[in-house]
């Protein structure tokens, strides 16, 4: 039943095989919810694993954490096994990394707002074209200033600091208006209350520590732990178009090799749809298209076909349909459009079977020889090798001690940046504005105490007592005697006096 170059997936008049090597033609698995999505997605996942290809799985209710754990063989996976014929079924254990944006239930996943660029970043902020021109004059000014770009408190900075200098700055790289700095500035805020303050920094994501493969020849898989992620949808489709993007412009052209080199699960993969804009939306097809030929395979998990978008969905030949519910005339015509999507079994009505699959049961189409799809077929899925269900939180805390990456994203670094080179900037400046502001009070006190200190000083003088040089009528009457007596006396000597000189001869 297993084969060395394909993916058991299980039984319908055949058995039906997703051969690796179209591994990264994409694809998708859909239905609604308990019709067995989880345990499709965790058989698919295994076999890549198998054959040694790394695999990244995100897993949103945590049941996927299971497969690092040895199967437990239950009833039902028994008797599905010896149902479909699966003589090679055994349990087994696969490894298994975990990872988890917020840093609680795994390895840390950061990266830099460096690494994002503006481009990418304004798709997920939804920026028009004004405010995604103020942010590439932003990674400009900081590519220009050796400023670091490292996580969401740099970015603000450098925001602020073009704002600050928006006069100036303008005249070399274009218009900065304040306003659009602002609404810049809000958008970050609705990514940072999401928990974008977490994903962006370091130490950043190595792409290669998912592509790891053990000593014996299994890739490894890792799983993002999404339950808290999901409720953060801004985030989530940040972390995952980032992560496309990423591999896109790392990894080497391969063309089309025997297996793929990696391939991805994203579950729920409406939250990466809902509300997007048009750009984010043609960013995602763009990446879709192009990273196959990096030997990377992208599978898409949701409820339904009709939340993946039509650009999206033609690149998406590997399907795994699920049960649908068709009640309303929305959801009959959602039937219509998956059983469309297929090619046609003559043997029965492909939009009658959907709405008729049993749990574990599935519409299966893969490429075949020459890449043509595979005629539509009821297939019953094959069970899971690994256990079946969540891990317990001790048996979870085990595997992340044990990965082959403990220790090395769990410790945040926070070197100098843009926010520290910055602040320190502002500090010296205000320091500056300070003393010279000090100085110029100082300057204007001294003024004020030398005129306080001459004013002081007429007062004093003006104050001191001066002599008088009117006399009293007492003095007066004195000063005439004195006077008379003076000029009387002075009369009788000069007579005597020429008396005497008389006589003398």
């Amino acid at each position: 039943m297993l084969l060395p170059d394909k993916i058991y997936l299980g039984q319908s008049t055949r058995p039906e095989y997703l051969a690796l090597k179209y591994g990264n033609r994409h694809g998708l698995v859909t239905g609604a919810t308990g019709t067995g999505k989880t345990v499709t997605l965790q058989s698919i996942a295994e076999g890549f694993s198998a054959a040694g290809v790394p695999v990244f799985a995100a897993d949103i209710k945590g049941d996927l954490s299971g497969i690092a754990n040895m199967g437990k063989m239950l009833d039902w996976q028994v008797k599905r096994a010896q149902e479909i014929g699966f003589t090679d079924y055994a349990a087994d254990k696969f490894p298994t990394i975990f990872w988890d944006l917020f840093g609680r239930q795994g390895h840390p996943v950061r990266t830099t707002i460096s690494e994002m660029g503006p481009l990418l970043l304004s798709r997920i902020l939804d920026l028009n074209d004004t405010q995604e021109g103020v942010l590439n004059i932003a990674f400009k000014y900081a590519d220009d200033n050796g400023l670091l770009l490292l996580d969401l408190k740099d970015l603000r900075a450098l925001l602020v600091e073009i704002a600050n200098n928006a006069k100036d700055i303008s005249v070399q790289y274009g218009n900065v208006a304040s306003a659009t700095v602002g609404a810049v500035q809000r958008s970050l805020l609705v990514l940072e209350q999401q928990g974008g303050d977490q994903f962006f920094g370091e130490r950043a994501l190595d792409i290669r520590d998912l592509m790891r493969t053990t000593t014996d020849g299994k890739g490894y898989v890792s799983i993002l732990a999404a339950d808290e992620l999901m409720r953060a949808p801004r985030l989530y489709a940040t972390f995952l178009l980032w992560l496309m993007s990423e591999l896109f412009e790392v990894l080497p052209e391969v063309g089309d090799p025997d297996k793929p080199k990696l391939v991805f699960f994203f579950d729920e993969a409406h939250l990466l749809f809902d509300d997007a804009p048009k750009a984010l939306v043609d960013k995602v097809e763009q990446v879709v298209k192009l990273v196959r030929s990096k030997g990377v395979g992208v599978y898409f998990v949701t409820q339904n076909p009709v939340d993946i978008p039509d650009a999206v969905l033609a690149q998406l030949s590997n399907r795994v349909q699920h049960a649908l519910r068709a009640y309303t005339p929305k959801e009959q015509k959602a039937v219509r459009m998956a059983a469309d999507s297929f090619r046609p079994n003559p043997a029965f009505s492909t939009a009658e079977v959907i709405t008729q699959l049993g749990t574990g049961e599935a519409l299966v189409s893969v490429l075949e020889d020459k890449g043509v799809p595979s005629i539509v077929d009821r297939t019953l899925i094959r069970p899971p090798s690994g256990q079946v269900g969540p891990l317990l939180p001790e048996e979870r805390r085990a595997v992340i001690a044990n990965s082959p990456v403990a220790g090395v994203y769990d410790t945040v670094v926070d070197r100098e940046s843009a926010f520290e080179v910055l602040t320190k900037k502002t500090q010296e400046r205000q320091a500056s504005e300070a003393a010279a502001k000090q100085a110029e009070l100082d300057a204007k006190q001294a003024q004020a105490d030398a005129k306080a200190a001459a004013a002081q000083e007429r007062a004093d003088r003006a104050a001191q007592p001066r002599r008088s040089t009117r006399q009293t009528p007492t003095e007066a009457a004195i000063t005439s005697f004195s006077r008379t007596m003076a000029n009387g006396l002075g009369k009788a000597l000069l007579r005597g006096i020429l008396g005497g000189l008389t006589r003398g001869r």
